[in-house]
Order: C-alpha cells, then structure tokens, then sequence
C-alpha cells in the first residue's frame, strides 16, 4: 500500500501564491504517477496537475500558466506551486498517485486533502 500526505493549504488572497506538497510511504518501490486532482462544494472532482514516472506533466486547462507541478524523486514528494490564485481555486486539494505492485495489477491511491480557500 502507498499512504499519501497532503500540506500546504491555506487561506490566501486573490492574486497570492501556496506551495502544496505531498509525500509518499509505504510501497513506494511500487510508484509510477503522481498529480493532484481538486474539488469544489458541489462540484466533481477535477484533474489540476499529473507528472509521470518519467517527468512528463499534463494541466489542467483551468490552471495552465499559473500552476507548476513539480517532483523530488528521491524524496517521493510531489509538488503544486499555486500562483495568481483566484477565488475559482477554492477547494479541497487532494494528492493522488499511481502504483504498479506487479505487471498486472495498477493500484490508485489518495491523500485525505488539503483545503485552500482563495479571498477576494
């Protein structure tokens, strides 16, 4: 199993900028992606930022330009750098990554989240 934990959320000004950060345990010889994924009060889970095993990133058309998603490899800790942020970035911020145990089985996993709240 792959335990995630999420921080860096806040409240923060229109115009401001958060660093979330989340770290991996447990399996993780197993791990493949990593990204971050949010939700909103009455809306659906939405993709922000992913990073492959190999480093290739994919945004969010939302968030392209003002979000960077970023990962320390040796220290298995994904990172989201939040800049401009807007009050249509309030929500919960949940971790999520990939994990491959063996050749026919992919595992996902989630971190409790992280809220940030964006004041205008």
């Amino acid at each position: 199993q792959v335990q995630l934990m999420e921080s860096g959320g806040g409240l923060v000004q229109v115009g401001g900028s958060l660093k979330l950060s989340c770290i991996a345990s447990g399996n993780i010889s197993s791990l493949n992606a990593m990204g971050w994924y949010r939700q909103a009060a009455g809306k659906q889970r939405e993709l922000v930022a992913h990073i492959s095993d190999g480093g290739k990133t994919t945004y969010g058309d939302s968030v392209k330009g003002r979000f960077t998603i970023s990962r320390d490899y040796a220290q298995n800790t994904v990172y989201l750098q939040m800049n401009s942020l807007q009050p249509e970035d309030t929500a919960v911020y949940y971790c999520n990554a990939l994990s491959r145990p063996s050749d026919t089985v992919l595992e996902v996993h989630w971190g409790e989240g992280t809220v940030v709240t964006v004041s205008s």
